[in-house]
C-alpha cells in the first residue's frame, strides 16, 4: 500500500467512525456479556516472579506531587526490585476494585475507556537481584503484580542492544488488544485503543518521575521491530488466542546516571534500537502461551483491520519529522514545600461517573492545570518539562474549552493553543466573530483566548453525546488535533500518535484534577462534526479526537479501595 493510499484509508476510517446527531459510528448494537474479553492476559507456562507490593511508607518513598514538575528535585532512586515494583505499581497496576452485587472488577492506574484495558505491558531488563541473574523479556501481570518471564536474553546481546543508552536503562513495551475495545465500541474502538496507549505512556513517565527517573519514546522503531522485541509475531504462542498489536516502546533510566560521562556533558538518548540485534532476540528461548480472552471468536471489524494496517510504522518512516533530542542528565532543582504525595494522587485517581453540578475551581488552580499541559521548551538545552519530554514531536493537539465554573473567569468558549507559533493558524480556521481576548490573570506562558462568552453547559452536554458530565463540571474540553497536514507531512502512521498525545494530555488532567480535590474523566463519545461547527472548523485541517471533563464528583458506592 502506497503512502497516499494509507492516508486515504485513515481518512475513510476517521470519517466512517464519526458520531452524528442522527447516527452513531458502527458498533455491536447489543453487548454479548458471555463473550466479554478477559481483562487479564497471562502466558501459561512462563515462570512467574511476584513483585513486592509496597506500602506508602516503604522505600522508595513517594515525593510530593508538585515536586514532579520541578526538574531535579526528586533524587534518582537506584534500580532495585523494589524501585521497579514501585514504577509498575504507579503506572500499570490495579489501584482499587468496584463491586455491584456478585460482580467485581478492577480499576488500574492507567485509565482505560470503558475500563476494558486493551493495553499490555512488557519489560526488557538486565540482571537484577530478586528478579533474575540474567537479562530477559517479561510480561507484566497486573492482577498478580508479577512478571512472567517470556524470553531469555543473553548478557552480550542485552549489552549490545542498550549500548547507546544511559547506565541501568531498560525498555518498557506496550501493545494493544483491539478486540477488548471493539467488543463494546465496534469500529470506533481503534481510536480508544490509541487513547489508552497515550494514557499508559503518561502513566509510565509520571511513575518514573516519582523515582527521579527519565523516560523517552523510541519514536524511530518500526512496528515490525516492536513485534520482534515483544514476541507479538510468534504465531505458536498465540494459537487460538487473540493477537496483540504493537504500540510503543519507551526507554527508562535513572536520571542521576549518565553513563559515566564528565559532569556537565550531556548525553543524548537515541530513539532507535538496532533491528538486527532485536531480531536475534527472536531466536532466544521463549516460554509461555497466551490465554484466550473470549469464549467465542472475536467479532471481525474490517474497518479496524484496515486502519491498523494503514497506520503500521515502517522502518525509516520519518519524513517531515524533526524530533527533539532528549538529554540523559537532569538539572538540579528545588523541592516544593508541602502538598500531597505523588503516590497518593496516582493511586486515588478515578474516572468520575457524575459531576455534582456545583463545585467550582479557582482561576489560579485552573491556570496551573493548563500550564502543565504546555510542552514548553524554555530550559536549556531545549529541555521539555515532564511528561512532555517523553514525546519527540512538537505539540499537535490544542484545547477547545467549555468553561462553566471557574472563579474569576467568565463562562464561555475558550481556546488553549499548546504551540504559540500556531495561534494565528487556529484563529483563521475558526469563526471570524470570535473575539480572541486574554482572560484576566492569565499567566504569560499560556496562550489562552476567550472566544465567546456565555453559558456553554447545555452545549457541552449536547456535543458529548448528551452526557451530563460535560456540562455539570467546572469545565470540559475537546482536544483539537492538527489532522490533515500531520498525516501528509509525517505519514499515516502519525494518526496513532495524535491520539497518544491526546491520551497523555488526559493523563495529566486526571492527576491535576485529583490534586485540586476534584475528579475527571475522558469522554470518547462526542458528535464530531457538530463540535467542529461550533468552533467554525470547516475542513479537515483540524479534527476533535478526545473530550474531557473536570468537576466535583458524586460518590460511587461501588468503590472498594485495596
Amino acid at each position: 500500500m502506497h503512502d497516499i493510499d494509507k492516508i486515504e484509508t485513515v481518512m475513510r476510517y476517521h470519517e466512517r467512525t464519526k458520531h452524528h446527531f442522527n447516527r452513531y459510528a458502527p458498533g455491536p448494537g447489543a453487548l454479548d456479556w458471555a463473550n466479554q474479553p478477559d481483562p487479564f492476559r497471562r502466558y501459561e507456562g512462563a515462570p512467574l516472579v511476584h513483585l513486592p507490593l509496597l506500602a506508602a511508607d516503604e522505600e522508595p518513598l513517594s515525593p510530593r506531587y508538585d515536586d514532579l514538575y520541578c526538574p531535579g528535585s526528586v533524587v534518582s532512586a537506584t534500580l532495585t526490585l523494589n524501585a521497579l515494583s514501585r514504577l509498575l505499581q504507579y503506572a500499570l497496576a490495579i489501584s482499587a476494585w468496584k463491586q455491584a452485587g456478585a460482580t467485581r472488577w478492577a480499576l488500574r492506574c492507567n485509565p482505560s475507556s470503558g475500563n476494558l484495558h486493551p493495553t499490555e505491558g512488557y519489560l526488557l531488563i538486565g540482571a537484577l537481584p530478586g528478579l533474575a541473574d540474567a537479562p530477559g523479556l517479561y510480561h507484566y501481570a497486573p492482577r498478580e503484580h508479577a512478571f512472567e518471564r517470556r524470553a531469555d536474553c543473553g548478557a552480550a546481546l542485552f549489552t549490545a542492544l542498550m549500548r547507546e543508552f544511559p547506565a541501568q536503562a531498560f525498555l518498557v513495551g506496550l501493545s494493544s488488544v483491539h478486540w477488548r475495545e471493539a467488543w463494546k465500541y465496534g469500529e470506533r474502538a481503534f481510536r480508544y485503543c490509541q487513547h489508552d496507549v497515550g494514557h499508559a505512556i503518561g502513566a509510565l513517565r509520571i511513575a518514573a518521575a516519582t523515582l527521579g527517573w527519565r523516560a523517552a519514546l523510541l519514536q524511530k522503531l518500526a512496528d515490525e521491530t516492536i513485534e520482534d522485541l515483544l514476541g507479538l509475531n510468534r504465531a505458536e504462542d498465540f494459537a487460538g488466542a487473540e493477537r496483540e498489536h504493537p504500540a510503543a516502546v519507551l526507554v527508562v533510566w535513572p536520571a542521576g546516571l549518565a553513563g559515566g560521562r564528565p559532569a556537565g556533558e550531556q548525553r543524548v538518548v537515541p530513539r532507535q534500537l538496532d533491528p538486527e540485534l532485536v531480531r536475534q532476540l527472536t531466536r532466544a528461548g521463549w516460554q509461555g502461551a497466551a490465554n484466550r480472552l473470549s469464549r467465542d471468536a472475536p467479532v471481525h471489524w474490517e474497518a479496524i483491520d484496515q486502519v491498523a494496517a494503514a497506520t503500521r510504522k515502517l522502518a525509516g518512516a520519518e519524513q517531515g519529522f524533526d524530533a527533539l533530542d532528549t538529554p540523559a542528565g537532569e538539572s538540579p532543582g528545588r523541592a516544593g514545600a508541602g502538598g500531597p504525595a505523588a503516590g497518593q494522587i496516582i493511586l486515588q485517581r478515578r474516572s468520575l461517573l457524575a459531576c455534582d453540578g456545583r463545585t467550582p475551581i479557582a482561576a489560579e488552580r485552573f491556570y496551573r492545570m493548563l500550564s502543565r499541559l504546555m510542552p514548553r521548551c524554555d530550559l536549556p538545552p531545549c529541555r521539555r518539562p515532564m511528561p512532555w519530554d517523553t514525546l519527540p514531536w512538537d505539540a499537535a493537539v490544542h484545547l477547545a474549552l467549555f468553561v462553566h465554573r471557574v472563579e474569576g473567569i467568565v463562562p464561555g468558549l475558550y481556546l488553549l493553543v499548546r504551540d504559540p507559533a500556531k495561534v494565528e493558524r487556529l484563529k483563521r480556521a475558526m469563526h471570524a466573530r470570535f473575539e480572541g481576548s486574554t482572560p484576566p490573570g492569565c499567566p504569560a506562558d499560556l496562550t489562552l483566548c476567550l472566544l465567546e462568552a456565555g453559558n456553554a453547559q447545555r452545549l457541552a452536554t449536547q456535543l458529548s453525546c448528551h452526557q451530563d458530565i460535560a456540562g455539570d463540571g467546572a469545565f470540559s474540553l475537546g482536544m483539537i488535533a492538527e489532522y490533515r497536514d500531520a498525516l501528509f507531512t509525517h505519514g499515516a502512521w502519525f494518526y496513532r500518535r495524535l491520539f497518544w498525545e491526546s491520551g497523555l494530555i488526559g493523563q495529566v488532567l486526571y492527576l491535576e484534577a485529583e490534586a485540586a480535590g476534584l475528579r475527571a474523566t475522558g469522554i470518547g463519545c462526542f458528535f464530531d462534526e457538530p463540535v467542529h461547527r461550533v468552533f467554525g472548523l470547516e475542513d479537515l485541517a483540524f479534527q476533535s479526537l478526545y473530550h474531557f471533563t473536570v468537576g466535583g464528583p458524586v460518590d460511587d458506592p461501588r468503590l472498594i479501595v485495596g
